[in-house]
C-alpha cells in the first residue's frame, strides 16, 4: 500500500465509527488470496476492478448464454471470491441462466473480529459499486446482489448511504443483523436452520421490514448451517426462483 492509499484507508476508516481508525485492509493477505485462487479459475473468468482505494481488486465473472439478469456475489468474513458458498453459487447461477460477478471484498488479520470489519465498509462499498458498474457495462440491464454472513452487512451498510446504486433486488444469506434502513428493493431473505443464534435472532425483527412487494419474504433452508456446503443446489434454485419473478417484473 503507498502512501496514498493509506491516507484514503485511514480517512474510510475514521468514518466508520469509534476505534475504527486502527483498522486498514490486509492487502498482503489479499494479495494471497489471489495469487493462490486466479491460477485454480476453471469456470468463469479473471477481471480486475478498479476502485478509488484499490486500483486492482479481484473479481471472478461466469457469463450465462442470454443472460436474463447478473448476480453480484459478495462474500463472508475474510476469505475470497471462489471460497465455499460463493464459488458454489457464481458457477450454479450461471448454469441457471444468469451472469454473475464474485468479488473480493477487503480482509484483516486472521483474528478479526466483526466488529473490527465494520472500519472497512466504506472500502468494500466501492468494490460493490465497480460490480454492479462492470456488469452494466458488460450489457447486464438487471442487476441484483446476493451477499453471505459479513458480506450482507456490508451490502446493507453501503445500500443505505449515499452514493448506493438502484439494483433490482438484494439476497442476504445468514445476515447477523438487522437492517440499517428498510430496503427498498425487493428482499430474499435467506437463513439456514441450524444456522447462529443471532442470524435467526435477527432475521426475526428484519421481516417487519421487509417491502410490501410481492416477492420479499423469508426463506428457511432445512438441513444445513450458516455456510450451506450441504445445500447449495436448493440454495441456488431458491434464489434463482426469486430472481426470476423479480426481473420478469412479478413484484
Amino acid at each position: 500500500m503507498d502512501i496514498h492509499q493509506l491516507v484514503a484507508a485511514l480517512a474510510f476508516a475514521g468514518a466508520a465509527g469509534t476505534h475504527a481508525w486502527a483498522q486498514v485492509p490486509d492487502d498482503a493477505r489479499e494479495l494471497r488470496w489471489a495469487d493462490e485462487v486466479t491460477p485454480q479459475v476453471v469456470v468463469g473468468e479473471v477481471l480486475w476492478l478498479a476502485t478509488p482505494q484499490r486500483a486492482k481488486v479481484l473479481a471472478l465473472f461466469t457469463d450465462a448464454p442470454s443472460a436474463r439478469g447478473g448476480v453480484v456475489i459478495v462474500h463472508g468474513l475474510g476469505v475470497h471470491p471462489d471460497w465455499g458458498l460463493n464459488g458454489a453459487l457464481r458457477t450454479r447461477l450461471a448454469d441457471q441462466g444468469l451472469a454473475t460477478l464474485s468479488v473480493q471484498m477487503p480482509v484483516l488479520d486472521k483474528d478479526a473480529t466483526r466488529e473490527q470489519y465494520r472500519a472497512l465498509y466504506p472500502i468494500a462499498g466501492q468494490r460493490i459499486a465497480a460490480a454492479v458498474r462492470v456488469l452494466r457495462e458488460r450489457g447486464v440491464g438487471k442487476v441484483a446482489i446476493v451477499s453471505h454472513s459479513l458480506g450482507a452487512g456490508m451490502v446493507d451498510a453501503w445500500l443505505a448511504g449515499p452514493d448506493a446504486m438502484p439494483i433490482a433486488a438484494w439476497v442476504p444469506i445468514g445476515m447477523l443483523v438487522a437492517f440499517a434502513r428498510p430496503p427498498r428493493e425487493p428482499v430474499l431473505d435467506v437463513v439456514a436452520d441450524s444456522d447462529f443464534p443471532e442470524v435467526l435472532a435477527s432475521a426475526k425483527v428484519r421481516t417487519p421490514q421487509f417491502p410490501r412487494d410481492r416477492c420479499s419474504r423469508l426463506v428457511v433452508v432445512p438441513g444445513t448451517d450458516h455456510y450451506f456446503d450441504s445445500a447449495t443446489e436448493p440454495l441456488a434454485g431458491v434464489i434463482v426462483s426469486f430472481l426470476d419473478r423479480v426481473f420478469a417484473g412479478h413484484c
